[in-house]
């Protein structure tokens, strides 16, 4: 591995940077071709082969999913001239998108990564679209030719049509064995631009992403674009008008490694000892104090989609979620967290996420880096509302739904979905977006066998387990993404579910008037089997305002008193009958119904 120094860093003017962005589809090998980039240019040490080194987190170890964008530096000798390669390497699922699009505003270029068994799949056209929109210089690549399934001619038509890709285009490579690699370090200094910047000029830099750590604070990743950035400078961010002095510069090289000064066209870290991400905001312009510039335009912060209440499964833990919440989100300033209480599950958060993935892995995360035990309930979008007196209110919690007579109209999020599907499950995926309340509006053949699919669709038909679904119907063949599309009017009403007369905010779900008595029905169903009998009978209710439209009954749970005699005391059997029926009346009243965690965990979820 070269030493890092403030000369080596120094030598390298803006023509011998390249800053780049690794984009493809989930699991189709980003973060494997990374990995092999590093260890070819010696940045990383061939020790960490077959690790997944830039995936850091335990939940993208587990799913083998990029959740983080993660960025490394690497020098690179070609044809007698060093290079500093900067790395960016990105999330695939369509809920960390966001991630994607803020890590190209740093970059110049970006590899386009296609798996040549797999081929074009959903994530890889809108990944396509965000770094062509940012007019990067983009290098397509057929990975994992290697496989026996690989089949290089199809695929190469496929990105020919889609994208117009020439054959001699397309570097085929095996990111596993190393195939193709020294290619792709030498495409990327060949076709890549180097980034326009002038160490002349006012300092100015672009910080893209940052992350907490509990020794240094916030560390920050920024692009200088102009001028250059030392230990000991005042910086000031132009939005947030704060000022900080720099404590440490430096390249992730791999690590944070110090260098002192970063120079116009370089891509590294920033320490000035900010307490929380939320002073680091995504987007931020940042310059020399009292040498103020124009700013960049910034971006647009990240909106959460779905919505969910998070509670501890012990009310006693609230104090250690509320602790481990505030540390995950020092990580993750996407997230939106509001206290909450809950009749039914008691003191919890409600809490905004980007996606159901997000959702999922922010669950995770805390069973596993902070030992809680939680029950997330059934997910939510949010809804705009116009009301009688013609006032907006916009809603994400069921519970805030108001009566229906104060309702206007009702407007729910849509989005634009893209999905690729082999033809012989293309029945299936039509059946089941039907059934969403979906509407087509393309579909052509991405090849002979295979064709995608455009729908407008409801969000939260979405929200819950669609891409479970796709999944399931396809065979695991069919892929999914989605960008929002704003708002549609539509028939939505609130359904609460009743025991004994006595709604359960955790159970209430926003649902189209079609669907409600089949969701109503399926939803106390579920409930009459896992609510056990109690010493009372428990009726369970689906209810639209004051109409119920389903109904089912857990019968009371008798006590033989009179099978003894107590030694022939009539009078005690009677005093026994008689105190049974004022407890099964007062408890009837209170609607005191024990039901077990597990229920809600397997009930809050749609089917």
């Amino acid at each position: 591995m070269k030493i890092i120094t403030s000369e080596l860093i120094a030598s390298f003017t803006p023509d011998r940077i390249r800053n780049f962005s690794v984009i493809a589809h989930i699991d189709h090998g980003k973060s494997t071709l990374s990995d092999r980039l590093l260890e070819v240019t010696g940045t990383l040490s061939t020790r960490h082969k077959n690790e997944q080194f830039l995936d850091k987190l335990q939940v993208e170890k587990e799913r083998g999913i990029t959740v983080k964008a993660q960025s490394a530096s690497m020098v690179y000798e070609y044809k007698g001239e060093q290079y500093l390669l900067n790395l960016i390497d990105t999330p695939g699922h369509v809920d960390f998108s966001y991630e994607v699009s803020r890590s190209l505003y740093a970059c110049q270029g970006a590899l386009l990564l296609v798996d040549a068994a797999q081929g074009v799949q959903a994530q890889t056209i809108a990944n396509f679209y965000l770094a062509f929109d940012q007019d990067l210089t983009i290098v397509p690549i057929l990975n994992k030719i290697d496989m026996a399934t690989a089949d290089v001619p199809r695929v190469a038509r496929e990105l020919d049509t889609l994208f117009d890709f020439k054959e001699n285009e397309l570097i085929l490579a095996s990111a596993k064995t190393g195939i193709g690699i020294t290619e792709i370090l030498n495409a990327v200094v060949e076709r890549m631009p180097a980034p326009v910047a002038s160490r002349e000029k006012p300092t100015k830099a672009l910080l893209f992403d940052s992350w907490f750590d509990e020794y240094r604070g916030v560390i920050c990743l920024i692009a200088v674009r102009d001028g250059m950035i030392k230990k000991g400078d005042m910086v000031t961010l132009s939005q947030a008008g704060s000022s900080y002095e720099v404590l440490d510069i430096g390249l992730m090289y791999p690590e944070p490694t110090s260098t002192n000064v970063l120079y116009a066209g370089q891509v590294g870290y920033l320490i000035t000892g900010m307490k929380s991400v939320k002073e680091a905001r995504i987007g931020e312009t940042i310059h020399i104090s009292k040498q103020p510039v124009e700013p960049f335009p910034g971006f647009k912060p990240a909106k959460p989609m779905v919505f969910a209440g998070i509670f501890p499964v012990e009310n006693s833990d609230f104090e250690a979620l509320r602790d481990a919440i505030e540390k995950l989100t020092l990580n993750d300033a996407s997230v939106s967290v509001e206290k909450k209480s809950s009749p039914a599950l008691g003191l919890g958060f409600h809490c905004g996420f980007l996606g159901l993935l997000h959702m999922d892995v922010f669950k995770q995360r805390l069973e596993q880096e902070y030992n809680m035990a939680v029950i997330a309930t059934a997910p939510s979008v949010r809804y705009s509302l116009i009301l009688t007196n013609d006032t907006e209110k916009v809603i994400e919690n069921p519970a805030d739904f108001p009566e229906r007579n104060y309702i206007k109209e009702i407007f729910e999020p849509i989005i634009d979905a893209t999905i690729i599907v082999p033809q012989e499950y293309l029945g299936n995926i039509m059946e089941l977006c039907q059934k969403r309340r979906g509407t087509q509006i393309d579909m052509k053949h991405l090849d002979e066998r295979r064709i995608i699919l455009r729908y407008k669709l409801p969000l939260n038909e979405v929200a819950s387990d669609f891409y479970d679904q796709i999944k399931s119907l396809s065979s695991g063949y069919a892929s999914f993404d989605y960008e929002i599309a704003g708002y549609q009017e539509a028939d939505l009403v609130k359904m609460d579910i009743l025991l004994n007369g006595k709604p359960v905010d955790a159970l209430a779900v926003i649902i189209h008037r079609e669907n409600s008595y089949y969701i109503g029905r399926d939803l106390v169903a579920k409930l009459r089997k896992v609510i056990p009998r109690q010493l009372f009978e428990v009726a369970i209710q689906a209810a639209i305002g004051a109409n119920v439209i389903a109904r089912e009954t857990v019968s009371a749970m008798r006590k033989n008193v009179t099978a003894k005699c107590y030694g022939g005391d009539i009078s005690r059997k009677r005093k026994l009958l008689e105190k049974q029926k004022e407890g099964k009346k007062r408890m009837k009243q209170i609607g005191n119904v024990e039901v077990p965690q597990e229920a809600f965990l397997s009930i809050l979820k749609k089917d």
